[in-house]
């Protein structure tokens, strides 16, 4: 897994205005939790926290007053609109240590001709070394055909990672793709529901 090295600094303020503050400096709040300790609460770089953040579950190497802290991310904040960070929490992690942590699921390949890939889960749960946390897991639906489905106890998993998701949970499932007529149809109740009247086609009028 990637490990990013990011330079925080302590952080004294807080409050809605603070963070505002914090936030004009293209920098971003952020609160370090630990075992047993009390929490930390940071300010780190945003472009460098934005930039390891586009990796998921990355480790991120913490360097405050001069200590190292490895730590995950465990709950981004961004803001609902403009999408840039607005808080960051972490969880302190230690070498060798197992974390629970949420994998987001890559769908790759296509299904037998007439099939549509319907994905019921994004990501699933396991348990893993900290510092050998898997980035992503990766599902091929290359040639299923219709009514195939693909399970949590179906993906390869690296050695020290055990599955904490159900093992029956559908990860993808294979259904008939609609037809044109299906989906003109759907449309067109979209369209009435809002109040859209379309024109009559030369067809129709006939």
């Amino acid at each position: 897994m990637s490990e990013v090295r990011i330079v925080a600094e302590p952080r004294t303020e807080f409050g809605k205005g603070a963070a505002r503050r914090i936030r004009r400096a293209n920098k971003v709040p952020a609160v370090l939790y630990s075992h047993g300790s009390q929490p930390v609460h940071i300010t780190l770089p945003g472009h460098e926290l934005m930039l390891a953040l586009k990796t998921s579950n990355v480790l991120l190497n913490i360097e405050l007053n001069g200590t190292s802290h490895l730590a995950l991310p465990k709950d981004v904040q961004r803001h609902p609109i403009k999408g840039f960070l607005e808080h960051v929490d972490l969880l302190q992690v230690r070498r060798g240590e197992k974390v629970e942590v949420s994998v987001p699921v890559v769908v790759t390949g296509e299904p037998a001709p007439g099939g549509l890939v319907t994905h019921e889960l994004d990501a699933i749960e396991v348990t893993a070394e900290a510092t050998h946390v898997p980035e992503t897991f990766e599902v091929s639906v290359e040639g299923l055909r219709i009514g195939a489905s693909t399970h949590a106890r179906d993906i390869q998993l690296p050695e020290g990672v055990e599955l904490v998701t159900d093992p029956d949970a559908v990860i993808v499932h294979i259904v008939a793709a609609p037809t044109a007529e299906q989906v003109e149809a759907e449309l067109a109740e979209a369209e009435a529901a809002v109040g859209i009247e379309r024109e009559a086609t030369a067809e129709a009028e006939a």
